[in-house]
């Protein structure tokens, strides 16, 4: 029986296994996991070696994966191009981009858009101030949530519970400015005065030189954000102070106006 003949296991009577492999294969790789080789591929999934090899040949071909030359295998350019798709049809992202490209405007800041995924921020929309130190941060980036601005912001509106899960394999420490939170203690302190103050502020804690404050933008659901903005700094031409002055006010007239948008959809 070929792979597409194979009955379903679960869902939809019209699920292809074909193409649910191939699927399985692409969502092993993730910021952390940038490369594999078949064998892993194999014991990650538990596709059989004949199968993983002609799922993998497939997406190849198709220019979703591409093997390098010490045999290893990793998302290919058009997996990028799917990418940059759906964060453009986003309907979150279509009616963001004139408000935000109008407060980068206004402000002469790196603004952002992002969303919770797990214990990260995903960054869905960008507009980078070419003084801002953290080049490498684009649409489809992600940071830890406990050390940003707009992850901490998001993180602030989940249960205690919630909040405990979404961190549990969070290493506190890890990959952090001078001012990140050591302890998830520590975290949920800084949290209780976020969810109080109505935005936070990032104090060097992503890396050092670099300073943000975020708010949340509500959809329909006004008691969990849709998602988060934010204005980022460099901490040489910005105190604390002025992020909590004229820029927070921009930045909450900003996100008013795509909470304004996203409600009338």
């Amino acid at each position: 029986m070929s792979d597409e003949q194979e009955p379903a296991k679960t869902g939809s009577r019209y699920r292809i296994e074909a193409l649910a492999k191939g699927l399985d294969v692409l969502r092993l790789f993730d910021e952390s996991v940038t490369s594999l080789k078949l064998r892993e591929i194999c014991d990650r999934t538990g596709i059989p070696m004949p199968t993983a090899f002609r799922v993998v040949a497939t997406l190849e071909e198709g220019g979703y994966l591409e093997r390098m030359p010490d045999g290893s295998i990793r998302p290919g350019v058009a997996v990028l191009l799917l990418g940059s798709a759906a964060l453009r049809g986003s309907s979150l992202v279509q009616l963001s981009e004139q408000p935000l490209r109008h407060l980068a405007e206004e402000s002469g800041e790196t603004v952002n858009l992002g969303v919770l995924v797990g214990d990260q921020v995903l960054y869905l929309a960008r507009l980078r101030n070419s003084d801002l130190v953290t080049a490498n941060i684009q649409v489809g980036s992600t940071l830890p949530a406990a050390y940003t601005s707009m992850g901490k912001l998001l993180l602030a509106y989940l249960s205690d519970d919630e909040l405990a899960v979404t961190l549990a394999r969070h290493d506190f420490g890890a990959d952090a400015g001078p001012n990140a939170a050591k302890s998830l203690a520590e975290l949920r302190r800084r949290l209780a005065v976020i969810r109080e103050q109505g935005y936070s502020l990032q104090d060097q804690e992503v890396a050092a030189g670099l300073r943000s404050v975020s708010v949340p933008v509500f959809g329909r659901d006004t008691g969990r954000p849709a998602a988060a903005i934010n204005i980022a700094v460099a901490s040489s031409r910005h105190e604390l102070d002025s992020l909590r002055g004229p820029l927070l006010e921009r930045l909450r007239a900003t996100a008013d106006d795509i909470s304004r948008l996203l409600r009338s959809t």
